[in-house]
């Protein structure tokens, strides 16, 4: 999907009516936070710049980024985000934010709505249900700022075993990966994948690259697969500062090839929705790369608006507020 479906121009930080919840008793909001992406390839050295923190990055990264991003032409990643507050605004009548780290809108800015509106509680929710520093540990950097808000955070920071949202994983993964062994006419392996992180980042003891595992294996147990029938790769390591963690998936795809298999299926566990990692990593390179070891890939369909999706994240924001 290379448009955005909730038809949104300029992104805005709250994806329902606030007012319509001002005599809410409890007085919590909720606040989603993502990634951040821009809305075109011209936005892209701006965009890294965020991404970076100032940090400049080689030429010719920029103008392959930019490249990748030339070619999905557009990243849904904001707009399926503000349809899933809109969506999980109406299941809890609760006001629901979003905020970005890295492109409009940004954390600051949802805060300093929700602070206007004086909120007295907020959830906060990372859109990456496995913990890192190198993620989760960033989001919540962004929301605390200076630690000078005027009310009470409940940040979530992991959602990895969450059973909803393996729920959620395995309904995308039965449909597509029946299709899938129809249309090759033998079952496929399945790759469960997740973001790399660098490998000094698990060298320090960060917990993501367990929790990435473990959510494969719920949604595997989930979707009835043997421990035999699937594996488990990180994609779209950085391209550059030092070593990050493996295997990658196109080693895994020539693993599978040595075994005799002919093609693959692709299930992403780190990432909810479309958005460039999916859309050109998968989509393009990763099936390309395929194609050249004589084997073909493909992939189940992101979460995206997925109504099972926003029972998970509503389970989350109930049992929040339960214990508040």
């Amino acid at each position: 999907m290379n448009a955005c479906p909730m038809g949104l121009g300029e992104a805005c930080y709250c994806a329902n009516h606030v007012n319509s919840f001002a005599s809410e008793p409890s007085r919590t909001a909720v606040l989603l936070l993502a990634h951040g992406t821009p809305e075109s390839p011209e936005q892209i050295p701006d965009y890294l710049r965020y991404v970076t923190s100032g940090r400049p990055l080689p030429p010719n990264v920029v103008e392959e980024i930019t490249h990748r991003y030339s070619l999905i032409q557009f990243s849904p990643l904001s707009c399926w985000t503000l349809l899933q507050a809109d969506h999980l605004s109406q299941s809890l009548r609760l006001p629901v934010f979003v905020g970005m780290r890295n492109w409009r809108p940004f954390i600051a800015d949802a805060v300093k709505a929700i602070a206007a509106e004086k909120y007295e509680r907020v959830i906060a929710i990372c859109l990456a249900p496995q913990n890192s520093r190198t993620s989760v540990g960033l989001y919540r950097r962004a929301v605390v700022g200076d630690g000078n808000f005027p009310f009470a955070l409940d940040f979530v920071d992991e959602w990895h075993d969450q059973p909803t949202l393996a729920k959620a994983f395995a309904e995308k993964f039965r449909a597509g990966h029946a299709k899938a062994n129809a249309e090759h006419g033998t079952r496929l392996p399945v790759i469960f994948t997740a973001h790399s992180v660098p490998q000094r980042t698990i060298a320090d003891g960060d917990p993501y690259e367990a929790q990435s595992k473990e959510t494969a294996a719920l949604v595997a147990k989930e979707a009835g697969l043997d421990a035999s029938d699937w594996t488990f790769a990180f994609q779209s390591q950085g391209m550059s500062g030092g070593a990050w963690i493996g295997p990658t998936v196109e080693e895994t795809i020539l693993s599978l090839k040595a075994k005799g298999h002919t093609g693959v299926f692709i299930q992403p566990v780190g990432f909810l929705c479309d958005h460039v990692e999916v859309l050109y990593d998968i989509d393009i390179f990763f099936k390309e790369f395929a194609q050249k070891q004589g084997m073909r890939l493909w992939r189940a369909d992101s979460l995206n608006g997925s109504q099972m999706l926003t029972a998970a994240l509503a389970e989350l924001v109930r049992s929040r507020i339960g214990s508040l």
